[in-house]
């Protein structure tokens, strides 16, 4: 197959630290490439040094082998030489083009029009606008014939499987549906190579095998090029032709799917051991407590339904119930996020019991400062450094050298070792991998010092051994901070390895709390499977 991607000698510096080490491959028109690695691997430097986003390289080419328009702006894949422009009508000539050379500025702005890019949790869609409207606004994007966009805009919905949510609203949608529609917007863009990064890091495994097969199908149908990042071994094996391994910025391998993804595997264990913890006396109690809204379409719901809970310091404990039990809800309340509609919600802040179903500072407020809530879909401000992250962004006023130290040591909490936690110091979020940013943002909350951490769906789909990571994280920051953890997971491993006590909730209500094993002994083969498609 013909190169229209030569990557030679490739290399990038952050602050001393080289996280892309002398990587030289080729992408072949048409090919689906996938580059895969643990956290901190080098997999986004990667991409947006392939697709041109934020700095060059410190060292080494990205080459681009494609066929240019004199006539007009219009670029395409290489083997496209000699026919004529499908805009103006001159012929293409053949190039071969140094991406990142400051000469080549208007050449690259060119190659990147007609490249596409999909980025995890980050959907990019106009939320109150319907599927359809997203799809013909993204034609619109690219000068798309007017008379012809509502055909097209139809075509595309199709292609990515959504033709019967075409018009729903867009911030309506699950993940793996508002995933697709960005897919279907990118490829409005006609692209001649698109890249994904992690594009189904935070879907569970049967909506990603889904978005998987769109994807595959997406590059076959339109003979584009693709490159994706994953931590998630599943993709090699649903939708690449090749497979590069990244480990600590250098190739490990490079070959098959399965041959990549034996090397990837190898040496893989589970065998850290945490010290016993004595679990502490009650520090959160819940009794009758409830929250009702009402609805236009449905009527009164009770999300929480008189719902008796207790929590102990230093346990950690799960909160588990297919979609639309209650559990979020649960622990908005319990995170003082939510005001309860009845009930009584009392937190122990000292020797004292503070009553969080009262608003005002000597009440709720009181008792939420030691409470800590990480979302699934947590925002670090891409902007700014980790350690103004850690501090100055979320009004945590420390003298340098003190928040310097004090993020250091947050930062060995949430799973860093000490070398790391320096060296990631003055580094933008962008440049992190996937895990490292969810460990920077479970730094950033326990940085404020809280009793009690609501965790909401901590692992979302991520692989085994990320999954492990985290649970490192968190076993960390109970053993060093005697934190208390409240998790909210659909992830029934997870639940099990990393839980002392668990809550299984339907319709609001709790139907059993108890040692771990014995409430997952309850759930259903069917909450099982919903839970797992969640």
């Amino acid at each position: 197959m013909r190169p229209l991607i030569t990557v030679e000698n490739l290399s990038m510096v952050f602050d001393g630290k080289t996280v892309i080490k002398d990587l030289s491959f080729t992408l072949a028109e048409g090919e689906i490439l996938g580059i895969i690695g643990r956290s901190g691997a080098g997999k986004t430097v990667l991409m947006h040094l392939l697709r041109g986003v934020d700095q060059p390289p410190t060292g080494g080419r990205v080459l681009y082998h494609i066929a240019a328009c004199d006539g007009c702006e219009y670029v395409t894949i290489g083997s496209h030489e000699g026919t004529a422009c499908p805009r103006c009508g001159a012929l293409l000539k053949s190039i071969d083009v140094d991406f990142w050379n400051p000469d080549n500025e208007g050449m690259k702005r060119r190659i990147m029009l007609r490249n596409a890019i999909m980025f995890q949790r980050t959907f990019a869609l106009y939320g109150n606008d319907r599927v359809i409207d997203n799809v013909l606004k993204a034609l619109d994007d690219v000068s798309f014939p007017s008379h012809k966009a509502v055909s097209r805009a139809a075509d595309l919905v199709d292609q990515v499987r959504l033709s019967h949510r075409m018009m729903h609203i867009a911030r309506d949608l699950s993940g793996g549906e508002k995933q697709r529609v960005v897919l279907a917007r990118q490829l409005a863009k006609e692209p001649f190579c698109l890249f994904a990064d992690e594009p189904t890091g935070t879907l569970d495994p049967k909506t990603a095998s889904i978005v998987h097969q769109v994807l595959k199908e997406s590059a076959e149908e339109t003979g584009m090029a693709m490159v994706v990042t994953s931590h998630f071994s599943q993709i090699l094996e649903d939708i690449v032709h090749r497979a590069i391994l990244l480990d600590d910025g250098a190739i490990k391998a490079i070959g098959t799917p399965a041959e990549v993804t034996e090397v990837f595997m190898q040496g893989y264990h589970d065998d850290e051991q945490f010290g016993a913890i004595e679990v502490g006396e009650e520090i959160m109690r819940a009794r009758e407590l409830s929250k009702r809204y009402v609805s236009l379409d449905r009527g009164l719901i009770r999300a929480v339904d008189l719902v008796d809970l207790s929590v102990n310091r230093k346990e950690i404990l799960g909160i588990i119930g297919t979609s639309g039990a209650g559990k979020t809800t649960l622990s908005k309340m319990i995170a003082g996020i939510l005001e309860p509609t009845s009930g009584d919600l009392i937190a122990k802040v000292g020797d004292e019991w503070v009553d969080m179903t009262k608003p005002g500072f000597e009440f709720r407020g009181r008792a939420k400062q030691y409470i800590g809530l990480l979302h699934q879909e947590y925002d670090l401000f891409p902007h700014r450094t980790v350690l103004d992250n850690l501090t100055d962004a979320i009004g945590l006023e420390f003298p340098k050298e003190l928040a310097m130290r004090k993020a250091i040591i947050t930062l060995k909490m949430a799973g860093f070792t000490t070398e790391k936690s320096k060296e990631i110091l003055e580094r933008l979020p962008g440049t992190l991998s996937e895990g490292e940013r969810h460990r920077v943002a479970l730094a950033q909350v326990l940085i404020r010092e809280p009793h009690v951490v609501v965790l909401d769906e901590p692992t979302g789909t991520m692989d085994l051994i990320t999954k492990v990571d985290v649970k490192h994280s968190i076993m960390h920051s109970r053993e060093e901070m005697e934190e208390t953890f409240i998790i909210v997971s659909h992830d029934m491993d997870f639940v099990r390895d990393t839980c002392d006590r668990c809550a299984l909730m339907r319709f609001g209500k709790i139907v059993k709390v108890g040692p771990t094993a014995e409430v997952l002994a309850e759930v259903t083969e069917q909450e099982r499977q919903t839970m797992a498609a969640e």
